[in-house]
């Protein structure tokens, strides 16, 4: 098939984080091999305002034809089937123009458009589905299954999921434990599907070397003899902060010279409140808010990164951004397994270590294996991690999968 023209879809919007860092330079990546995109997403007004001039500016070099639409907020639950509708008819609309073969959704939102797209007018449908959504939703406790109107919604959305697996010319997964989990779904009738985590820009996510960690440190307040740990994201939802902080004091005792810097958007508040409660006072944490090009900038000061992440059938799916990003720096990581490919990641990497319960046997285990945890080469971590998460690898991975379905 020559015609290499594609709509891609996203219910995030290009001018939000994830659009810049998980949508454009893939997209950017597959128009240097060949295809044309034309790109529809949902863009929040504040966002839309102070960031279109750098999208525009991407689309205009890149030829991207982006036709944002505005992300509606009210009334509750409406607003999102009215966006959906938004998107539908500016979809049916750009194809009858443009003749798309083929659809690539982001997520569930846009895969409902995707399979109806293809059921009217035959193209091809791509479904990259970022995860278990549905099931997320449950077990990050935004849907209460008590709730007679969530347990509709529930039901509803996963009969609706089934049709998105079922009609597929291609499912994208973030995990090889996602992957496994899907092929034994009643919905599942054979599409092929694709493995390909969130990566990691490795050029603006730089190897750290001695001269950058001084300067960060200096610039954060932080004295050249104290063991800096660092968390790096949002917090709450998904993210133990009770947990963290419970390793933390716990490494504390061991290491009186530790401190913990959190990178986050939250307001410090959030983690003062509750170090509080366990004895932990202001002057350990240096809490710092960072643009995206001043992430790398501050976790520079890291000697070591924690993060956990609640357990859940839905996480089986779950790709961490952070950690390609904290193992391109050549962070060593603490974490937990139990979550999407995690833990043989670390094993892969040989960057850190992986635990399966958030108890006092494991915290120790931790804090006895932090010494050779320290000695780990970053270039090493770095070097490990680059097949597995470099984004021109990912972008190589989407490229063959849209010649298999396209050829």
């Amino acid at each position: 098939m020559n015609n290499k023209n594609i709509l891609y879809l996203s219910y995030d919007g290009m001018t939000d984080p994830l659009g810049q860092s998980q949508v454009l330079p893939y997209i950017v990546g597959l128009c240097r091999k060949g295809y044309t995109f034309t790109l529809i997403s949902c863009e929040k007004k504040d966002r839309f305002a102070k960031n279109r001039s750098i999208i525009e500016a991407i689309c205009k070099e890149n030829n991207i034809d982006w036709q944002p639409i505005s992300f509606s907020t009210k009334p509750p639950i409406l607003a999102k089937y009215y966006d959906i509708y938004k998107m539908e008819q500016k979809a049916i609309k750009l194809h009858q123009k443009k003749n798309f073969a083929m659809v690539h959704c982001r997520s569930y939102i846009s895969a409902a458009i995707g399979e109806k797209l293809k059921k009217r007018f035959g193209i091809k449908y791509f479904f990259d589905m970022r995860g278990f959504w549905v099931d997320e939703r449950v077990d990050g406790g935004m849907w209460n299954l008590k709730n007679p109107f969530y347990n509709t919604a529930y039901k509803y959305y996963k009969k609706q999921e089934a049709g998105y697996i079922a009609n597929a010319d291609m499912i994208v997964s973030l995990t090889e434990a996602g992957k496994r989990e899907i092929q034994k779904w009643e919905s599942y009738k054979q599409s092929p599907i694709g493995v390909i985590p969130c990566s990691a820009d490795f050029v603006l996510f730089k190897l750290v070397d001695a001269e950058r960690k001084a300067a960060a440190r200096m610039m954060l307040g932080f004295r050249e003899d104290e063991l800096v740990v660092s968390y790096l994201g949002s917090i709450g939802t998904w993210y133990l902060l009770d947990e963290m902080l419970a390793l933390y004091a716990l490494i504390k005792k061991k290491f009186p010279q530790a401190r913990f810097l959190f990178i986050t958007p939250e307001p410090p508040e959030m983690v003062y409140e509750k170090a509080a409660q366990i004895g932990l006072g202001k002057e350990e944490f240096v809490i710092r808010f960072a643009k995206r090009d001043e992430v790398p900038v501050f976790a520079a000061a890291s000697d070591v990164n924690l993060f956990f992440i609640k357990q859940s059938y839905s996480k089986i799916a779950s790709s961490p951004t952070k950690l390609g990003e904290i193992l391109a720096l050549g962070v060593p990581v603490i974490c937990n397994g139990k979550v999407g490919d995690v833990k043989e990641i670390i094993q892969f990497t040989d960057s850190g270590i992986a635990i399966d319960d958030f108890d006092t046997d494991s915290y120790e285990k931790v804090i006895s294996y932090l010494p050779e945890l320290l000695k780990k080469s970053p270039a090493t971590i770095r070097h490990n991690a680059t097949d597995y998460y470099h984004l021109d690898n990912a972008i190589e991975k989407y490229y063959r999968l849209y010649k298999q379905v396209l050829n």
